[in-house]
């Protein structure tokens, strides 16, 4: 069974979280939970396409979504950064000293914030303009 809404909701979830952990200065954590909501954005075009897909590549999920609805460079380019924030964001051994809490800015985790904004944009307008 098919539940792209499910994994839209959640991408919205997950970038409501992101704003509040960037309310609070937790600007790592910020970042991460920005690529995850665009994760699971894409997770839900795919889905909605019958084409569900794993991993944590924001650049392949987007590739494989843009099968289905077209991309823009600006969507290309959030995905990208985003990408670079899934494992660096929460393991202290990505940097040769310091904690990732003491990696990123609040200028970081607003970068984030906007991608996530643009990725899950781009999963709301592929779901809703093809209805499968």
């Amino acid at each position: 069974m098919r539940r792209p809404q499910d994994w839209l909701k959640q991408a919205h979830a997950e970038y409501a979280a992101a704003q509040s952990l960037y309310e609070d200065g937790h600007w790592a954590w910020c970042c991460f939970t920005c690529q995850q909501a665009a994760e699971k954005a894409l997770k839900a075009v795919l889905e909605h396409f019958g084409d569900p897909q794993t991993g944590h590549n924001l650049n392949h999920l987007l590739q494989a979504a843009e099968e289905y609805a077209r991309s823009t460079d600006a969507i290309r380019a959030a995905c990208r950064r985003l990408n670079r924030l899934y494992i660096p964001t929460r393991y202290p051994d990505a940097f040769p000293e310091g904690a990732p809490a003491e990696q990123y800015v609040q200028m970081d985790a607003q970068e984030a914030l906007n991608d996530a904004d643009t990725v899950l944009r781009y999963a709301r307008e592929a779901i809703e303009s093809s209805p499968v």
